[in-house]
């Protein structure tokens, strides 16, 4: 596992053009929700410094933390990149404002959500990035498209795999759920 406190020196010294292999967690619960999602993979797919492998199937979930609002569209992307990650930071917010999201309420609703997951088994403690995604451990909507196209990838922070982290919080939950390539 590597470890190091995330500095953007280091950082470009550890990953110089090697392909890393992230996980990104992906949810909409404004407009489209189905299309907000496939515009931010498209896009993705579309810089050449990112490489999109495999997309979960698309759920939609109640909503956490704030819940009176729409209830969201997720899905988990396995991609490779040669950004670094606060790079792969910077354009994921990019693309979010692209896409047209705005901040407004913690939690509250949002056109696209773009996080940083996991990459590789890199940790990395810093303000505005933490990797593994402090509560990915936690969220259903993440472990269930997560164990679905990478069910024995193992957690940088407690070692258990995607699946005994699921089975840890009560298994599968009663969503709606489309295939990706099918959800158009």
């Amino acid at each position: 596992m590597k470890k190091c406190k995330y500095n953007s020196q280091r950082e470009v010294k550890s990953n110089g053009f090697k392909w890393e292999r992230v996980y990104l967690g992906l949810g909409s619960n404004l407009g489209n929700r189905v299309e907000n999602i496939r515009n931010a993979i498209k896009q993705l797919s579309e810089t050449g410094e990112i490489k999109v492998r495999r997309v979960s199937s698309l759920y939609e979930t109640e909503p956490e933390e704030m819940c009176d609002q729409p209830k969201f569209v997720n899905c988990v992307a396995e991609i490779e990149t040669v950004l670094t990650p606060g790079k792969l930071l910077k354009s994921v917010k990019k693309l979010e404002k692209k896409l047209g999201r705005t901040r407004g309420r913690r939690f509250g609703p949002r056109i696209i959500d773009l996080d940083i997951l996991l990459y590789d088994n890199l940790l990395v403690e810093k303000k505005e990035l933490q990797i593994p995604h402090r509560k990915f451990e936690r969220r259903s909507f993440v472990l269930i498209p997560l164990a679905e196209i990478a069910p024995d990838l193992r957690s940088p922070l407690s070692g258990q795999t995607v699946r005994e982290l699921l089975t840890e919080r009560g298994g599968q939950e009663k969503w709606l759920k489309w295939n990706f390539s099918e959800s158009g």
